[in-house]
Order: C-alpha cells, then sequence, then structure tokens
C-alpha cells in the first residue's frame, strides 16, 4: 500500500521535472536558433556595433552554447552513471567553456560595453564573476569529493549560464522596452536575468537539504 502510494506520487513529479525540462529546451532552442547561431555567418550587419570585436564575440558566444548544451547532460543521473568518464571529461570542457566566456565577456565589457556605459560594462563584470566563481566552486567541490556541494554548485552554475537566454527573452519584451532606452534598462535587466533565477534556485537547493541525507565524501580509492 506504502509502495503504491509512492509510486503515485513520483509519476507526477517525474512528469512535471519532464515538462520543465522540455520547457527549457525549447526555450533555448529558440535563443540558440535566433539569436546565437546568425553570428558564425560572420556577417558585419549582424555584428553591428561588435564588428570590430567579432573574435571576442565568436569566443563569448561559443563558450556560451558549449556550456548551455553540456550542462544537462551532466544533470542526466542515468547518462552520469553509465558514461562516468564522459562525464568527468564533459564537466572539465564545461569548465574550460566557462573559463574562456569569461574572459571574453571581461574583455568586451571593458571594450564595447564601456562605449555604452560604464554601468553596462559593471553589470556585464558582475555576470561573468558569477558565472565563473559558480563553476570554480563546482570544480572545487567535486575535487574534495563533496558530491551533494557539487550538485549544489553545478545548479547554480547553469542558473548563471542560462542568465543569456532570460536576459535575450527580456530585452525582446515590449513591456520592458517600453520603460527606457538601452542604456537605461540594460543593467537592471542584466542583473536580473541571473540574480532572481540564483535565488530561486537557493530555495530549491535548500529545500532539497531539509529532505537529504548528510553530504557524501568519496574515498580516495573511489575518485
Amino acid at each position: 500500500m506504502a509502495q503504491s502510494k509512492l509510486l503515485t506520487l513520483q509519476k507526477p513529479t517525474s512528469y512535471g521535472r519532464a515538462g520543465v525540462v522540455l520547457f527549457l529546451i525549447l526555450f533555448a532552442g529558440k535563443f540558440i536558433v535566433h539569436d546565437a547561431l546568425p553570428y558564425f555567418g560572420f556577417d558585419q550587419e549582424t555584428f553591428g556595433r561588435f564588428w570590430n570585436y567579432k573574435w571576442a564575440l565568436i569566443g563569448h558566444v561559443s563558450s556560451g552554447l558549449i556550456a548551455l548544451v553540456i550542462g544537462p547532460f551532466q544533470f542526466w543521473k542515468t547518462f552520469r552513471n553509465k558514461y562516468l568518464n564522459t562525464h568527468r571529461w564533459m564537466g572539465r570542457t564545461y569548465l574550460m567553456a566557462i573559463l574562456l566566456g569569461t574572459i571574453s565577456s571581461s574583455y568586451l565589457a571593458w571594450t564595447s560595453g564601456l562605449k555604452i556605459h560604464w554601468s553596462w560594462s559593471v553589470a556585464l563584470q558582475g555576470l561573468a564573476f558569477a558565472w565563473i566563481t559558480t563553476a570554480s566552486m563546482a570544480y572545487i567541490s567535486v575535487m574534495r569529493g563533496r558530491i551533494i556541494e557539487h550538485k549544489e554548485w553545478m545548479i547554480r552554475s547553469y542558473v548563471v549560464t542560462f542568465t543569456f537566454v532570460i536576459f535575450r527573452w527580456l530585452n525582446e519584451l515590449e513591456a520592458i522596452k517600453g520603460l527606457g532606452n538601452f542604456v537605461e534598462r540594460g543593467p537592471t535587466e542584466i542583473w536580473i536575468s541571473w540574480v532572481i533565477p540564483l535565488l530561486i534556485a537557493e530555495i530549491f537547493i535548500s529545500s532539497k537539504k531539509k529532505m537529504s541525507p548528510p553530504y557524501y565524501r568519496f574515498t580516495a580509492s573511489e575518485k
């Protein structure tokens, strides 16, 4: 009887999780096709004011796409358990992509970004700092064998990675455009795009801790 109730509870949860994943895939897919891939045509009109910084932008976009695509596989439990070595190499690739993305975005923040306004540069640099920090903490945690902490930091890291998708969506909303020109609203948009989702992620992580066993450490032989 108890087992039957448990299965009944698990099914809606699984369907709900699958629905969320499908929504995020479609949401990110629109961003990739509509906003990211056109840059690889190397058309000057597409780059616009970024033409003189095209290689830094390509590095930024490429690394963001790699991290965006790899992320879901790192959370896929079945894939991770079956292909643990692949999971580790994908994790390293994810980290290196974010490192490259942080360097290129920092460069763009204080070159093309500064031409817009210093507040836009600070907003971009804040995002870059959050991006590399969350990814680095995920790496440090797994190297120390703190697997639960690693998973938590990976959630935070991917939330920050998803900022680019959320920002583009916000920036295209007519209601947002009506708040002022880009100089007036852009910095606020980018802060909102990662700070609020990260807060929601923290609530999710904290709620799971109440139901989770104590942190598990790998022994030296299991690493």
